[in-house]
């Protein structure tokens, strides 16, 4: 690829965003199967599946399960990109010429792409060139493949073709214990009546919970504070 399409395909993961911090009991299944197929090639096994569909509704985590993803993989020792096709659909679709040398490669929502005939082929054949080269591919979108409203019938299909999970909601309990968690990270305490006050006053996707959690840490450093309700009610300005 030409200097111009690797900067425009550098991607810095975000390094909270792991498996160890996807906390949901519901979907350990799902973290167990990407955690497998991310180490597959170091297991020996035979004929193992080389694409991976992970779907779920808006705001369930399938962005933070791809990075998750790469960044496991790149623990291993494999290289790895993790790229979204909000920005993919942007350029020029040779921008995916020779990524099928990368050991894993994770396209996140799909489902955006349903409108670009000329993507979805593009996608479709660097399948075919990852398969060919004995790496992995792992797609994630909204909804199962055949309700994704794809015109490339080959597209679906092989979407199809390797392991599919879907990415369960997480319940409040365990929004909460994500927030403590990330806190907990960033070396801060956030007690059960603070995590729930933001669970009750704000949007419950935990993209943007999480971005108000980055506000409060922000805040809590620049002001020496701790993170308590009157404390967030002042950041976030909520009465």
């Amino acid at each position: 690829m030409t200097d111009s399409r690797q900067l425009a395909l550098s991607v810095q993961l975000p390094d909270d965003e792991t498996f160890a911090s996807f906390r949901s009991n519901a979907n350990q299944g799902v973290i167990n199967q990407l955690a497998h197929f991310v180490e597959q090639k170091e297991r020996g096994e035979l004929s193992p599946p080389k694409s991976f569909y992970l779907f779920g509704l808006s705001g369930v985590g399938k962005s933070h399960l791809l990075h998750a993803s790469s960044a496991y993989a790149a623990q291993l020792g494999k290289t790895s990109v993790c790229l979204s096709c909000a920005e993919l659909k942007e350029l020029p679709v040779d921008v995916l010429e020779g990524l099928e040398q990368i050991d894993l490669i994770c396209l996140d929502d799909v489902h955006l792409i349903a409108n670009n005939k000329l993507w979805q082929q593009a996608i479709f054949d660097l399948y075919n060139r990852v398969i060919e080269q004995n790496n992995c591919l792992l797609i994630s979108g909204e909804q199962s493949a055949s309700q994704l409203g794809l015109s490339l019938p080959d597209l679906v299909s092989r979407l199809t073709w390797g392991l599919t999970e879907q990415v369960k909601p997480l319940d409040d309990v365990e929004k909460v214990l994500v927030l403590q968690y990330r806190a907990s990270q960033r070396g801060l305490t956030l007690s059960d009546d603070a995590a729930k006050f933001l669970l009750n006053r704000l949007s419950r996707e935990m993209a943007y919970l999480l971005n108000s959690l980055d506000t409060l840490d922000k805040a809590s450093i620049r002001e020496q504070r701790k993170i308590t309700i009157p404390f967030i009610k002042e950041v976030l300005k909520l009465t």
